[in-house]
């Protein structure tokens, strides 16, 4: 077990540059399975959710090999579903994405239920759902699913909700699968476009992407690729509300502004200064905070919505907006913990219902020792540290590894007083 421990009142000032997307990331790693020649994937983030993944394919047979700081070597020339790291897949929310490629070319595959953060309820509904209009079996038996399918076919397939990791495991199994699929409701966040990047090099033939309909036209082989994993918005807006609040000056290098349209404008319409200087194909983004910051409305929304993974960041920007701010987030269930522990510190907030929180600032933050509920909810408070009065200690810091690298080292590399302890 380990903690941070965090003195407040420093502001951020220099240069981070932005990891790749942990959420690109797991996927198109799931989707290297679909092929039995080698891929390079590069810009991979050095997370605990990605170390997971690779345990998983290395326990189906697969090789797998770090060729540079952050490129990955996978060759899964052969698979062994009877070693499967049952354990590593318990563990991570998104190994469910083992499904589509795992059944598109072994045609079976057993996983048990998956884990992840405890953010509310996530039913594996709309998985199935898909599985099954491309003609596989699907049975759950003792907390497991097992899913068969000797032969997939395309099918037109509507989702019952805009569900990422459903539409991915929908387009890994199609991909493969004998005639065309289209797909209604499909989810279009810039993790799922990456996907589609990569298995369209792959060679599979996919249109729409970053719509809310996909067509999959399936061919009979992939063979090996190189991508660059897209930089992580996620990451980029936790580090932007962080100088911001900070009230500091911080450089946000190699960022798409395009992927987080909505979040650039919700900070500038809250008071954030910001400019975004393109650089090459990528963008740089200069936060530059100026006070008071305005109290605001914020509904989390599938993209091209306000990301859910942000919600929780910009409640603790809410503490120090002048006004009452009303933060809403209809996806989930129990992504308001956060809350309780702002509250702690000196917060003035008020939990409506499981999916809104009324926030009236601004009000100092105080320091107090906490643990971190969830990923996104431990990057919340550790950002809750670094501009409250005196010392904030949260434990269970390895959460914060599921999705960030080495967070406590680029915080304290622009100025933060933080440290990790083991």
């Amino acid at each position: 077990m380990s903690k941070f421990v965090i003195e407040g009142g420093h502001a951020l000032k220099g240069s981070v540059r932005v990891s790749g997307m942990k959420n690109a990331a797991t996927p198109i790693l799931a989707a290297t399975l679909l092929t039995d020649e080698p891929c390079i994937v590069e810009n991979v983030p050095r997370i605990r959710d990605v170390e997971r993944m690779i345990e998983i394919l290395q326990s189906l047979g697969a090789t797998v090999a770090w060729t540079g700081d952050h490129t990955l070597t996978v060759h899964a020339g052969s698979l062994n579903l009877k070693t499967l790291n049952t354990k590593a897949v318990g563990a991570m929310r998104s190994s469910i994405l083992l499904l589509g490629p795992l059944v598109a070319r072994c045609q079976e595959v057993t996983i048990p239920e998956p884990g992840g953060c405890i953010i509310g309820n996530r039913p594996i509904d709309a998985h199935i759902l898909a599985l099954e209009q491309l003609g596989a079996t699907v049975k759950r038996t003792n907390g497991s699913y097992h899913v068969t399918a000797r032969a997939l076919r395309g099918s037109t397939v509507i989702l019952p909700e805009f569900s990422v990791t459903a539409t991915e495991n929908l387009l890994m199994a199609a991909v493969l699968a004998e005639g065309t699929t289209v797909v209604h409701i499909a989810a279009a966040e810039p993790h799922v476009q990456d996907l589609v990047r990569f298995l369209n090099t792959m060679g599979a033939d996919i249109d729409g992407a970053g719509t809310h309909t996909l067509t999959i036209r399936g061919v009979k082989k992939l063979h090996g690729a190189e991508h660059t994993i897209i930089p992580d918005q996620i990451e980029a807006g936790t580090f932007a509300v962080a100088a911001a609040l900070t009230r500091g000056k911080v450089t946000i290098e190699d960022v798409v502004p395009e992927d987080m349209e909505l979040v650039l404008l919700k900070l500038q319409q809250i008071g954030v200064k910001l400019t975004i200087e393109p650089h090459g194909d990528r963008a740089h983004i200069h936060i530059a905070a100026t006070f008071p910051l305005h109290a605001f409305r914020l509904q989390a929304f599938p993209y091209p919505g306000f990301p859910t993974d942000l919600q929780a960041p910009f409640g603790v920007l809410a503490t120090q907006c002048t006004g009452t701010s009303l933060i809403h987030d209809p996806m989930y269930e129990s992504r308001l913990g956060y809350v309780s522990e702002l509250v702690k510190m000196g917060a003035n907030a008020v939990i409506c219902d499981p999916h809104r929180v009324l926030v009236t600032g601004p009000t100092p933050l105080y320091g107090q020792e906490m643990r971190s509920l969830d990923l996104r909810a431990g990057a919340t408070l550790v950002i809750a540290g670094l501009i409250a009065k005196g010392e904030t200690i949260i434990h269970d810091a390895e959460i914060l590894d599921r999705g960030y690298e080495k967070l406590a080292e680029r915080l304290a590399a622009l100025g933060a007083v933080i440290k990790r302890v083991e």
